[in-house]
């Protein structure tokens, strides 16, 4: 008998993967064309590695997207789920953002100079996010990196604390991982020469021990998380937890930096909105400016003083914060048109429902098949889980992963017109999607279970 892997065959699984390449292989035959034409320019292939990640024998070229909708070259139209990974989280091409981005365009691109926009965004950002002293930066990656150095700057302490499996994009303290109660380097990571356990300590999600027992050492100036860990298989705080780090953090004097970027589908504000917490510094990147390259990061008043203070103290110079970039009025008008016409209580209202009319339907699927999986959700984000739940730290989610199932489902759902996220098993609901293409993804997921459990239903 072939072995099981989370209750599937890896005979079903090697099958569907096969029939799923076959069909998408047929389906594409332009895309197939122009891409062994017209890749050789690029490193791998492909303009940036992960666009290589996805499960099908090679990328989609895509022609256009709107809403939630994308197609490609060759006709094929797809329910889009991944929303370029919270990217394009209120949908492709909002109106008010397509807007702006055309009157922007004739008024220039960047200028290394404030506008009148940016005064409306600063306004706007306190007022979704809470009272901050902000800065923009092109990507979250950058906006954690900037932030870091203010904390480091205002503590004199040298490391970070951040939790096993996180995800801060790719900023070097964050790519350390736990192992055997030992903070080190992630294995995968290209280049790293420097030892990253002189600036950075993990521990795991939900573990209050500890973490306190880090923060006791005296030198961390910062703990930097998630309000639910994301880069895995999703796992959602305890109870009390991010109170737990509240109270921490200000016992010991490190500062607590909450990273939204993949958060913000918790709903408006966020999960630090919705949920009441109070960090030192928020980031947020993504989707904050609806699709334009964009990043937020700021400073509760209090951290702002002290880093007004510290730079009373430095020479003037190169501080290793800001890009010339950064801070374009292209950002502002699409910041602008984000917040104030986009991220509304009535769109994320719609999200949820829709998130939580997937999430049922999920749930209901797994049950009818009696597989030992689990769905999870924060907001308008929804994962499948091929592992019993619920999820508590890093190291969890980690063993939850069954990459070669996990590849066939996400295969055969776009081959039902379906596109959920490569990277994990992430579906997100924009205010565009629609009731009937939740319904078709549960659908497709279904018949994808049908296939894979070949009949079996629950006892």
């Amino acid at each position: 008998m072939p072995p099981l892997i989370r209750g599937v065959s890896a005979t079903r699984i090697a099958a569907l993967t096969a029939r799923t390449a076959a069909t998408y292989r047929a389906a594409r035959p332009r895309s197939l064309a122009a891409l062994t034409a017209g890749a050789g320019a690029f490193l791998g292939g492909v303009p940036m590695h992960w666009m290589a990640d996805w499960p099908q024998p090679f990328p989609m070229l895509v022609a256009r997207a709107r809403g939630a909708t994308l197609e490609d070259i060759d006709g094929n139209r797809v329910d889009d789920f991944c929303l370029g990974d919270t990217g394009a989280m209120f949908g492709h091409s909002p109106a008010p953002i397509a807007r702006a981005i055309r009157a922007q365009a004739g008024r220039g691109l960047t200028y290394m100079l404030p506008s009148e926009d940016a005064l409306a965004v600063g306004a706007l950002l306190s007022e979704r996010f809470g009272t901050m002293r902000w800065q923009i930066a092109t990507t979250a990656t950058d906006a954690n990196r900037f932030a870091l150095r203010v904390a480091r700057a205002v503590t004199g302490r040298p490391k970070v604390l951040v939790f096993n499996g996180c995800y801060h994009g790719t900023v070097d303290d964050a790519m350390v991982r736990l192992r055997g109660g030992r903070t080190e380097a992630r294995p995968g990571l290209v280049g790293q020469v420097a030892d990253l356990t002189a600036t950075a300590v993990a521990c795991e999600f939900n573990d209050l021990g500890a973490v306190e027992a880090a923060l006791a050492r005296g030198d961390v100036a910062a703990v930097l998380t998630e309000p639910v860990l994301t880069n895995s298989c999703m796992v959602l705080p305890d109870p009390g937890f991010h109170a737990g780090l509240r109270t921490l953090t200000r016992r010991y004097g490190a500062l607590l930096m909450i990273d939204e970027t993949h958060t913000i589908s918790t709903g408006l504000g966020g999960y630090t909105r919705t949920h009441g917490l109070e960090p030192d510094i928020f980031v947020l990147g993504k989707c904050v400016a609806g699709g334009v390259a964009a990043a937020v990061w700021g400073l509760a008043p209090e951290v702002a003083d002290r880093f007004a203070a510290y730079n009373t103290t430095r020479p003037a110079g190169h501080s290793g914060m800001g890009t010339t970039l950064s801070a374009n009025p292209l950002q502002f008008a699409a910041l602008r048109a984000t917040l104030s016409e986009v991220m509304t209580p009535a769109n994320y209202a719609r999200m949820e429902a829709g998130a939580a009319r997937l999430e049922a339907g999920l749930a209901r699927a797994i049950a009818a098949r009696g597989a030992p999986w689990h769905v999870v959700r924060a907001g308008a984000r929804v994962e499948f889980v091929c592992a019993p739940g619920p999820l508590r730290n890093g190291s969890q989610a980690e063993a939850a992963h069954a990459p070669a199932l996990e590849a066939a489902i996400h295969a055969s759902l776009l081959n039902r017109g379906c596109l959920i996220a490569p990277f994990h098993n992430m579906m997100l609901v924009s205010p565009a999607t629609t009731q009937a293409q939740i319904d078709r993804l549960i659908a497709a997921f279904a018949a994808t279970l049908a296939e894979l459990f070949a009949g079996k239903t629950a006892p």
